[in-house]
């Protein structure tokens, strides 16, 4: 299914793509930096996109890191995936954090993201005095162990 999002170009973001999907079959749409930023190592940064969007009501739009930057460059967003709301109107700006151990050199039009849109299941929470049984029961972190056989 498709849904459509409307986008705005702002001044900045003359001249700089539209996120668009790279393949027939990508999941996410790549979105480019409309900005020329320097991450120093252990530096975030708020990147400017150029745009802003609304989108449709029962969907929001995720951002992700892309693996390539992230494994050759050390380059990440600390809140993967992001979420963009439906009743957010300002710039969309994706945080980036560089994990690596040299600077990293953001040029305005580079590919730092992908934005998936997707649909949101809203829920509500029901007070309970006991919750049912289960095997796992509370084990938390490493309960299930590390190996698979």
């Amino acid at each position: 299914m498709t849904i459509s999002i409307a986008i705005k170009r702002l001044p900045h973001g003359e001249g700089l793509p539209l996120p668009s999907y790279a393949t027939a079959h990508a999941a996410g749409m790549d979105v480019v930096a409309a900005e020329a930023v320097t991450l120093a190592p252990g530096a975030r940064h708020a990147v400017a996109t150029g745009f802003a969007i609304a989108i449709p009501q029962g969907y929001e739009v995720q951002v992700r890191p892309r693996s390539g930057l992230a494994l050759k460059h050390g380059i990440s967003l600390p809140n993967t995936p992001g979420t963009i709301d439906a009743d957010y109107r300002g710039e969309m700006k994706i945080i980036m954090i560089n994990l690596g151990s040299e600077a990293f050199e953001i040029a305005r039009g580079d590919r730092i993201a992908q934005l998936v849109p997707a649909k949101v299941q809203h829920a509500t929470f029901a007070e309970v005095e006991a919750l049912d049984e289960t095997a796992r029961g509370a084990g938390g972190f490493g309960s299930t162990g590390v190996k698979a056989l």
